[in-house]
């Protein structure tokens, strides 16, 4: 698994490979934040409480501005469960699917528990972030797929008939994967996706979008990347409602000045699939990252998991630096999500010098623990 050896990276690929690790995760958390004022809200209630145009700043929620939603938890804890996947690769112990369902259960816990319990030797120091622990409105399909400890599988995926993009704004972490190939990036998202969305819509969309942040991660463009992901796909069974509303997206980009009406049109009911075409239609579109996530919420779709995944395509795309760094200093948990990204960015280049065979460091191993049942 993984990134080439960090002996093969140079200097330049490993300082745009973390600052497009922080883009994304950065991006996909700050569009999480503007969209949940507002989500779940139409457009003219949007106007009504926050002026002709909209939302265009950080608002509160949840006590806060900047805050997040469970989104982006769980999108911090699919990146833990990347690592110690990669970690425990040592161990022979391999199977990722399993590694991210533990991921997965740590965050459940945290909607369960008041606070970190230090007796669990096992949690890393992610599942010990206090600030992880508010309940975010998680939704039912979640907190029933992962309200046990048995995994759901392509074979007998959990919640079957979870249509949600809950699943899907989870899977940008995949992405980063860019030592993978593609079809391999998509299989490991599509399979933990049906962990919690057992509908093959849903897990399909947490595949494509995957696999569209890998192409972008790796210097596509987004219209390359979409591509990228309409081929890969095509070979996949019950993939056509996807196909169709990725192509819908493209298809938008050409009709006229973007605005509500077609964000609201292609994210429809609030599917996976759905509000994938409406985020990439956003990106996209966008003449920067603040113009295309104010599109992304401003509109009577699920307006935090459209921002949340329309700005992981575009912090995958440009960087950390194209991010505003006004809503970035009142991001909730945002040292935590850069000491992620840089861990992240770390064991893709440099994992063999972390915990290879030469000599593991106590402290790597104590952040991001290999126990577990094999």
């Amino acid at each position: 698994m993984g990134a080439t050896a960090g002996a093969v990276w140079g200097r330049a690929e490993q300082q745009d490979f973390r600052s497009r690790v922080r883009g994304t995760l950065l991006g996909a958390a700050v569009g999480d934040a503007l969209g949940a004022p507002v989500d779940g809200l139409g457009l003219e209630e949007i106007r009504q409480g926050h002026g002709p145009e909209g939302l265009v700043d950080l608002a509160p929620a949840y006590g806060r501005r900047g805050a997040v939603t469970h989104l982006t938890q769980l999108s911090l804890f699919t990146v833990d469960g990347l690592i110690r996947a990669q970690v425990r690769r040592d161990t022979g112990a391999w199977h990722p699917p399993t590694d991210l369902h533990r991921a997965y259960l740590r965050w459940a816990a945290t909607q369960r528990d008041w606070g970190p319990d230090l007796r669990r030797k096992d949690d890393g120091w992610l599942a010990r972030e206090e600030w992880l622990y508010a309940r975010r409105d998680p939704t039912r399909a979640l907190l029933m797929g992962l309200g046990d400890d048995i995994m759901g599988t392509l074979e007998k995926p959990k919640n079957p008939a979870a249509t949600g993009p809950e699943a899907t704004a989870r899977s940008a972490p995949f992405g980063l994967l860019v030592g993978w190939e593609p079809q391999l990036v998509a299989q490991l998202a599509v399979e933990c996706a049906a962990q919690t969305h057992g509908r093959p819509t849903a897990y399909l969309a947490a595949g494509a979008y995957a696999v569209t942040v890998h192409a972008l991660a790796r210097g596509d463009s987004l219209d390359g990347a979409v591509q990228q992901a309409l081929a890969l796909m095509a070979a996949r069974p019950g993939h056509e409602p996807v196909s169709e509303a990725l192509q819908r997206a493209l298809g938008a980009v050409r009709q006229g000045l973007p605005g509500p009406a077609r964000v609201e049109e292609l994210a429809g009911a609030g599917t996976a699939e759905g509000v994938l075409s409406a985020a990439v239609y956003c990106a996209l579109v966008a003449e920067d990252v603040r113009h295309g996530l104010r599109l992304a919420v401003n509109h009577g779709a699920p307006s935090a998991p459209t921002g949340a995944l329309t700005g992981g395509l575009l912090g995958a795309l440009h960087g950390e630096t194209a991010l505003p760094p006004a809503w970035l200093a009142e991001l909730e948990g945002r040292p935590t999500i850069l000491e992620l990204a840089d861990d992240f960015a770390m064991e893709m280049t440099q994992g063999p010098a972390l915990h290879g065979p030469a000599g593991a460091s106590p402290g790597w191993l104590s952040r991001y623990p290999r126990g577990g049942a094999d």
